[in-house]
């Protein structure tokens, strides 16, 4: 792996294309295949010659798993086409081959043997090196991500479904594995049992003899517990757990997924106490089960830990990666300001990168029901206000990838629809509440937006393919770290700064990211107590005192932290001292 940190995916299409721009650089990064007419829409964009792109069309049978399919086999191929290209240029200032090497981490070999190169003045040897560093290259992993939850139940022209083996996520799963990729699909969201007994059927996620695969499954995971019952449930299945991506419950970006109070410190902390304990625990229950499968393995396979969420400057990525024994780290809000990279419009790119940290929030925006990192200066959020302002809230609901409430009709249908809200909105009308509690449940009503389009719709736009009548409202969904970083950046800048060759924050006040996570955590405690001031029994009683415990636990942890780190790296902590006991006062004030 030639460096040391991955992009994470970024909403639908905002890394739908990422690999095609960072791939080549060794570079690792992760597309969303849940929407498979935005990968269709991007296969035909990406097709070279326009004459030989052939559509797959909806009425075609398996036509998502085929649509993905042939997406990622597309990108593979160009990726590969770009590296060999790369390999074979001149080692010159100015070439990709040369800038590959630049921004590789000082630390690593193949830099230190790049630098030797540059230093060498006899030809011949200099020839030497060169052709040994070209046969050392590596690309950057062309990665998947399907988000559990998105995971629908289809239906034909009569209203039949079309059976399991179809659903959204299971269909995507399918085209990932009979894609031409060797490289991870990353389950998010939670535990789906049908999405991971299917991968039972899959022999392209088995390993060969020696524990390698060629198709891998990657977890994104906020706990230590979480974690365990997954993996424990896959191997089983004979299924293994290749990497763990841990991601801080708040602290991020898109989906939030709060913990119980459990903060990331704390939580790495369990996993490097446990990490080797877990492997040999999952490794006796696959091993049996891949047996049944036709597998012999002596060993448990390799397995990573990564973390991700809120990490900004390089003092804590070296940190994270030293401390906790990690393979490696995530970055991506931080990567919605380097338009090379990312599929960010040039209105929506100029607002965050004049955002102040108030402008970024989290919300209760998704129809998934699930808290949703927003952007208040989203063309979205102001469409859905001036919806309201005309009378007429809610969205037009045409791709239906979220439909899940089936409390006033036959079918599922989305919270964000038209829909669905005039009919939620017609019923609050005639529960005669009072004007207070008339309009909060108004609000949580009409909150909701468009996930599907909106999270599209900026792609569309940079790429210059949006549709004449299609909706040009942006969402996006940064996590609170990208308040830090306020201008637009080439790719070079960020990566030197995540290796600390550059700081991109020098003289911007920034909190550490673990007292940033624990700041929002304490936030989301305070607005959960006042959301039940009227109505709190004793369970939810219970539960937000044991919240609270957690959070002081966290913030023992932490001064336990600073304690017995060495000197030089205390810093990360030392710095924000201070900030750790205002935190701690606050949370102190909190009566229950």
């Amino acid at each position: 792996m030639s460096h040391t940190f991955h992009i994470p995916v970024l909403g639908l299409g905002y890394s739908a294309d990422t690999p095609l721009k960072v791939a080549r650089y060794g570079i690792s990064s992760v597309m969303s295949i849940v929407d498979d007419e935005l990968v269709e829409r991007m296969r035909e964009f990406h097709t070279e010659n326009k004459s030989e792109y052939v559509p797959i069309t909806k009425k075609e049978p398996d036509y998502r798993a085929k649509r993905i399919k042939a997406y990622l086999n597309l990108v593979k191929e160009q990726v590969e086409k770009q590296f060999n290209a790369l390999k074979n240029e001149p080692f010159e200032e100015g070439t990709d081959i040369y800038r590959y090497f630049e921004m590789l981490p000082a630390e690593s070999p193949l830099k230190q043997e790049f630098d030797l190169m540059l230093a060498t003045s006899d030809e011949a040897e200099k020839q030497a090196l060169q052709q040994a560093l070209r046969a050392k290259m590596t690309l950057g992993a062309i990665d998947a991500n399907i988000m559990s939850k998105v995971d629908k139940m289809n239906y034909n022209e009569a209203g039949e479904s079309t059976g399991d083996e179809n659903t959204d996520a299971i269909a995507s799963l399918r085209g990932f594995a009979l894609s031409d990729l060797v490289s991870s699909v990353i389950l998010s969201a939670g535990m789906n049992p049908r999405l991971y007994s299917y991968l039972e059927t899959l022999d392209q996620f088995l390993p060969d003899e020696q524990g390698n695969f060629k198709k891998k499954v990657v977890l994104k995971v906020s706990d230590y517990r979480s974690a365990f019952i997954q993996a424990k449930f896959l191997a089983k299945k004979g299924v293994w757990v290749y990497e763990f991506r841990v991601e801080s419950g708040l602290n991020c970006g898109g989906h939030a997924f709060a913990t119980d109070g459990y903060l990331l410190g704390p939580i790495l902390e369990e996993f490097k106490q446990k990490r080797e304990e877990m492997v040999a625990e999952l490794f006796q229950l696959y091993q049996p089960a891949l047996l049944q499968r036709g597998v012999n393995l002596s060993s448990a396979p390799r397995q990573l830990l990564t973390v991700q969420g809120g990490i900004g400057t390089a003092s804590e990525n070296s940190f994270l990666m030293e401390h906790y024994n990690l393979d490696g780290t995530g970055w991506g809000s931080p990567f919605l300001l380097v338009p090379e990279v990312t599929n960010v419009d040039e209105h929506t790119l100029k607002l965050l990168a004049e955002a102040e940290e108030d402008d970024f929030y989290i919300s209760n925006s998704s129809p998934l029901g699930i808290l949703f990192n927003n952007f208040k200066g989203s063309s979205s959020n102001q469409q859905r206000l001036e919806r309201l302002q005309k009378g007429k809230p809610g969205s037009p609901c045409t791709k239906k990838y979220l439909v899940t409430n089936t409390e006033f009709t036959e079918h599922p249908i989305c919270l964000a629809s038209r829909e669905y809200q005039n009919l939620k909105i017609n019923q609050l009308n005639t529960l005669e509440l009072s004007e207070e509690d008339y309009q909060e449940q108004f609000n949580n009503i009409t909150e909701k937006i468009c996930l599907c389009e909106g999270l599209c719709a900026s792609t569309y736009i940079k790429d210059d393919i949006i549709k004449p009548k299609e909706n040009k409202a942006v969402a996006i969904c940064p996590g609170p770290n990208l308040a830090y970083f306020r201008r637009i950046y080439t790719l070079d800048e960020m990566v030197k700064h995540i290796y600390g060759k550059l700081d991109l924050l020098d003289k911007i006040k920034r909190p550490n990211m673990f007292i940033k996570e624990l700041n929002l955590y304490i936030d989301y405690l305070q607005t959960d107590m006042q959301a039940h001031i009227k109505d709190l029994n004793e369970k939810k009683r219970k539960n937000l005192i044991k919240f609270k415990a957690q959070l002081e636990e966290g913030i023992s942890y932490y001064k336990q932290l600073f304690e017995v780190l060495p000197a030089q790296a205390s810093n990360i902590i030392k710095d924000y001292w201070d900030d750790l006991i205002a935190s701690e006062n606050k949370l102190s004030k909190m009566l229950i």
